[in-house]
C-alpha cells in the first residue's frame, strides 16, 4: 500500500514539475529569423527538417574550447540534415565587442564554418525572442545559465532536450539522441 502511495505521489510530482508541459508552440523553431554574423538575415524556415543544435557561445569563456567540439558534430552530421547554429552572445560579459572579432575568433582559432549569428542577448528581457520562444515552451531548462548552453531542436522545429555549459558537443548522451532524431 505504501509503495502505491509512493508511485502515485512520485508521478503526481513528475507531471507538476515537468519541463514541456506547458507547451503550447504557437509557433515552432522555423517560424522565426536572426541576424547573421554577417548581418544577413538567416530565415530558419531553410532549416526545416533539420535536426539544429542551437548554441550560444563566447570568445572568452572557460567553455570556449567546444568550438571544437561544435564544429566535429558539424562536420559529422551536417550531410544527414544536422545544423549547429552558434549564438554569440555577451549576456555575461565574455564575448568581443563586435561581429567581426567574434568572426575571425572563430575562424582563426576553431575554423568555424558552421552557422553563426550576429552577437545576441540570451537571456532576460532583451533576449532574442527564440530564446523567450524557448523558455515558454520548454521552461527555465532552455534559459541559458552561461555560455555555451545547448538546446536540441528536432526536424519538426520542437525542443527535444537542453543541455548545460558543462555537458560537451560531443557527450555520448547527446550525440545518442541526435543520431535518432537524424
Amino acid at each position: 500500500m505504501i509503495k502505491k502511495i509512493s508511485l502515485i505521489s512520485f508521478t503526481i510530482f513528475m507531471l507538476f514539475f515537468n519541463n514541456n508541459s506547458n507547451a503550447n508552440y504557437e509557433k515552432i523553431f522555423f517560424d522565426f529569423k536572426i541576424e547573421s554574423i554577417t548581418g544577413e538575415i538567416i530565415d530558419l524556415n531553410e532549416y526545416r527538417n533539420k535536426v539544429v543544435l542551437l548554441v550560444n557561445t563566447a570568445s572568452f569563456c572557460g567553455f570556449t574550447n567546444q568550438y571544437e567540439g561544435l564544429q566535429n558534430l558539424w562536420n559529422e552530421y551536417r550531410k544527414k540534415d544536422f545544423i549547429v547554429l552558434g549564438v554569440p552572445s555577451n549576456s555575461f560579459n565574455q564575448e568581443s565587442k563586435s561581429n567581426n572579432d567574434v568572426k575571425k575568433f572563430c575562424e582563426s582559432n576553431f575554423n568555424i564554418d558552421f552557422p553563426l549569428t550576429s552577437i545576441t542577448q540570451v537571456k532576460g528581457s532583451n533576449a532574442h525572442e527564440i530564446f523567450k520562444w524557448a523558455e515558454e515552451n520548454y521552461g527555465k531548462s532552455a534559459v541559458p545559465k552561461w555560455n555555451f548552453h545547448k538546446i536540441l531542436i528536432d526536424k519538426n522545429g520542437l525542443i527535444v532536450d537542453t543541455y548545460s555549459s558543462i555537458t560537451k558537443p560531443t557527450d555520448k548522451k547527446l550525440v545518442k539522441t541526435l543520431e535518432n532524431l537524424l
